[in-house]
C-alpha cells in the first residue's frame, strides 16, 4: 500500500512527526481490512475491530516529500479473539519504521469483544506470516 505524506505531518525538526506514523499504519490497515477490492459482506473484517495496543520502532527520520511512502503489512498470532497486524514502512526504498497493532474483533451492539468468525479466519489466513515480524 502506498500512503501520501501531508505537509502538516512535519514537526519543528523538519521531519515527519512520530505520531503521524500511526495514521499511516491505520490507512494501510483500513485499506486491507475494510476497503480491499475483493471484499464483500462475508469477507474482510467488516464486522468491527478495536485496537488493543500499538508498538512502533523508528529506524530513520522521514522527511516530507511528494512520493508516497510504501507500507507492507501482514498478520500473525491469530487467536480466538485477537490477532496482530505488522507493518514495515519504506521511504524511497529504505526501511524507516516498523510496527505492530494488536486488534480485537468487537461487537458494537453488545459493546464487548467477540470471537473471530470462520470467514474472518479464512480472510486473515491469506495475509498471515507467522515467521515474520515476531
Amino acid at each position: 500500500m502506498h500512503v501520501p505524506m501531508r505537509w502538516s505531518d512535519m514537526d519543528a525538526y523538519q521531519h515527519i512527526n512520530n505520531v503521524a506514523f500511526l495514521g499511516y499504519f491505520e490507512m494501510a490497515r483500513v485499506n486491507l481490512f475494510f476497503e480491499h477490492p475483493t471484499h464483500d459482506e462475508k469477507t474482510g473484517m467488516r464486522r468491527g475491530l478495536v485496537v488493543h495496543s500499538h508498538q512502533i520502532t523508528y529506524k530513520r527520520p522521514v522527511v516530507y516529500d511528494e512520493p508516497p511512502l510504501e507500507i507492507q503489512l501482514w498478520v500473525s498470532g491469530v487467536r480466538a479473539a485477537s490477532f496482530t497486524c505488522h507493518y514495515e514502512l519504506f521511504d524511497h526504498g529504505l526501511l524507516a519504521v516498523t510496527g505492530s497493532t494488536v486488534l480485537v474483533p468487537f461487537d458494537f451492539a453488545l459493546n464487548r469483544p467477540r470471537r473471530i468468525t470462520a470467514e474472518e479466519k479464512d480472510f486473515l489466513a491469506r495475509w498471515t506470516d507467522e515467521s515474520a515480524g515476531i
